[in-house]
């Protein structure tokens, strides 16, 4: 009878507490996968091919190996796909491979300070989760690492409340390709065509990927060979230390109670890059803080003062060999590529920071051809060679091209909005981290600094297209010109035959004498032309005319330019 009215008696805190569990990530992510970019069946088709085909291109990357990569998508039903994505990559250690495929949260990037696809080690292991979730299938790879070893096969399926792979088959098989890696997998899915779609995004990947050869097999068995446009890779980046601008509070504290250094200076100077003994002295002075002081030591308060003092502190801006952009002209061969246009123009940005990251913005414009003149200009907007295809609106990129006055380089805009006329514009965001919007990475976070990169880079390549523009209309107007003098030249000469009352068998003659003189006034003007470029040149005129008075004019007010 005690127990029971003890029981009966029992507080509901304690009741409450029972019910409580820790939550596997994998079981968060079970229930929340429209995180990862698994929201509907057409864009879970494309998340799948993404993350395999990063993961591939990383791998060939960091082996310093030309990426041949074939994806095939294979309609089993109306709503089931198989995804088949296959390298000639370095290949995968036996062991390292359930974990890579079958752990959410595993990886090699998460803590690495230099430039990569991946970042948080979920994009793949997510794949095999949504397949698991929509078809009950395990994930399937078949890797090898060399000639002399084996291929492996391996099929797997997560432990979502462990977080745990679990090895439903492994063997060795035989294998032609010498080494490499192939990611096979059945998903509930659908394909559609359109902006959104795995062709679009293949085609992408491409253009900022024009050292890769991408072969693909439609799921309308339609074949698409991506050749690559260029044979060298991009510069390997190198990992880096963390820069002291971009340090908090808790992650200062942290690296203080979990360093081998014995000093504070010590501390200062091996943790972070850009920072000699010097500096970190004066970091201490500042901070009123010893640099002998044991680093282990030092409370909250002492971080606190550490933050400040930083912050108050020049120091240098951090590397940027821990980047691997593309490249201007490469960019831009990567859109000649893809993109039937008449005029062609690329930048490259200084690097740059924010919060301590470094990183740098690469824009790439094409202009004309057979692009539509009467619809909004393509975006084509990229994070560390990776295309963006979703959540446009929320995106730096995006508010940043909407932000310029597009007028001023001879295109229509609302205000607001994208500008409308035949162009494709390429912007690249390249960073040791990238601040996306949410896990799936289908946006860039607002940051100032992001922000005026990528509109001073976009502006530049406008400049470049509004002077091509004009050269072009005055080429028109001349040749405009030329035909209406060339159509009333034998009219002049009927006149001046009367005129000067000569016989009708000169007539030839004097249209030939007529058009004799037109061609040397137009080559005494190209004379001219080339010499007053001569004369800039010997002044020291540096750059373009038409240029600076363009900026000179969006300097002025509106009533100001009427007049």
């Amino acid at each position: 009878m005690v127990n029971k009215q003890a029981n009966a008696e029992e507080p509901k805190a304690v009741e409450l507490a029972k019910k409580q569990r820790e939550i596997s990530i994998a079981e968060f992510f079970e229930k929340n996968r429209h995180l990862l970019g698994f929201d509907n069946k057409r864009k879970a088709l494309l998340t799948t091919v993404k993350e395999a085909l990063d993961n591939a291109l990383d791998a060939c990357e960091e082996a310093r190996i030309l990426p041949e990569i074939k994806v095939e998508i294979t309609p089993l039903s109306d709503d089931r796909f198989r995804v088949v994505v296959e390298d000639n990559g370095p290949g995968i250690v036996p062991k390292q491979i359930p974990k890579i495929f079958g752990k959410l949260l595993y990886g090699s990037k998460f803590h690495s300070l230099k430039q990569s696809r991946g970042q948080q080690g979920i994009g793949i292991s997510a794949a095999a989760l949504y397949a698991q979730l929509t078809t009950g299938k395990p994930i399937k790879i078949t890797s090898r690492i060399s000639k002399k070893h084996e291929a492996y096969h391996t099929e797997i399926h997560i432990d979502t409340i462990h977080n745990k792979p679990q090895i439903v088959k492994q063997e060795t098989i035989s294998w032609t390709k010498p080494h490499g890696t192939r990611v096979e997998v059945e998903i509930g899915a659908t394909y559609q065509k359109g902006d959104q779609s795995v062709d679009e995004y293949l085609k992408e990947t491409a253009i900022i990927n024009p050292y890769a050869t991408i072969i693909y097999l439609s799921p309308r068995s339609e074949q698409f060979v991506f050749v690559r446009s260029i044979d060298k890779l991009p510069v390997e980046p190198k990992e880096i230390k963390p820069h002291p601008y971009g340090i908090e509070l808790g992650v200062l504290y942290k690296m203080l109670q979990s360093t081998q250094a014995r000093t504070l200076q010590s501390f200062l100077t091996s943790e972070f890059s850009r920072v000699g003994s010097r500096t970190a002295k004066e970091i201490c002075e500042k901070a009123g803080i010893l640099e002998r002081t044991n680093p282990h030591k030092l409370t909250r308060q002492d971080a606190d003062k550490l933050i400040h003092a930083i912050k108050n502190t020049k120091i240098i801006a951090p590397p940027t060999d821990c980047l691997s952009p593309i490249g201007a002209k490469e960019l831009e061969e990567g859109l000649r590529k893809e993109i039937n246009a008449e005029f062609y123009t690329s930048v490259q940005r200084p690097a740059s920071v924010y919060r301590g990251n470094p990183f740098i913005i690469e824009c790439a414009l094409a202009y004309g051809g057979s692009l539509p003149s009467d619809k909004q200009i393509t975006l084509l907007r990229f994070a560390n060679k990776v295309p963006l295809l979703y959540q446009k609106g929320a995106c730096a990129i995006t508010k940043s091209v909407s932000s310029i006055n597009w007028r001023n380089y001879g295109l229509q805009q609302s205000q607001g909005s994208l500008p409308v006329g035949p162009v494709v514009l390429a912007v690249h965001f390249a960073s040791v981290w990238a601040p996306f919007t949410s896990e799936a990475k289908e946006a860039i976070a607002h940051y100032p600094e992001i922000m005026k990169e990528i509109k001073l880079a976009v502006q530049e390549c406008a400049r470049h297209m509004a002077s091509y523009i004009r050269k072009k209309r005055r080429v028109k107007d001349a040749l405009k010109k030329k035909s209406y003098i060339e159509k009333y030249i034998p009219h002049i000469s009927e006149a001046l035959l009367k005129l000067l009352e000569l016989p009708n068998d000169k007539k030839d003659e004097l249209v030939k004498d007529l058009k004799d003189i037109l061609e040397k006034t137009r080559k005494i003007e190209k004379v001219e032309k080339v010499e007053h470029k001569d004369t800039e040149e010997k002044l020291g005129i540096v750059g373009n005319v038409e240029d600076e008075l363009d900026k000179f004019e969006d300097t002025q007010p509106k009533d100001a330019k009427k007049s």
